[in-house]
């Protein structure tokens, strides 16, 4: 198994909803995130600079996130993926969105792998 990088409960304002009502409104949705970094742990030799620092993937998928409304989870899960891809000396992102929009329900969610394409 290769060495992962966990991001677990992110809270991130984001304008999101298929009625125009819902997106007109903030609300908080949690993002899980997991990082397969191209270079293993045993190669970093404890310096944030070969790793990859998680505070700025943080920051960056907020950012991202509350750039604009959307529609769809499924989306901004893509486009989060997107992102982290191209910004990021990563492999692949795992990546989990959970909305608390749903009457009678803990959460609705959406999960998304994505490899780099070479």
């Amino acid at each position: 198994m290769p060495d992962t990088i966990h991001i677990q409960g992110l809270q991130t304002p984001v304008l999101v909803g298929v009625p125009d009502e819902e997106r007109a409104r903030w609300q908080t949705i949690e993002l899980d995130v997991m990082l397969t970094p191209k270079r293993d742990f045993r190669d970093i030799g404890d310096s944030i600079e070969d790793t990859i620092d998680y505070e700025r993937v943080s920051l960056e998928l907020k950012d991202v996130a509350a750039a604009k409304p959307r529609k769809l989870i499924e989306t901004l899960a893509e486009e989060l993926t997107a992102h982290l891809l191209k910004t990021f000396p990563i492999s692949s992102v795992d990546l989990t969105i959970r909305k608390f929009i749903l009457p009678g329900t803990k959460w609705v969610g959406v999960s998304v792998t994505r490899p780099l394409k070479d």
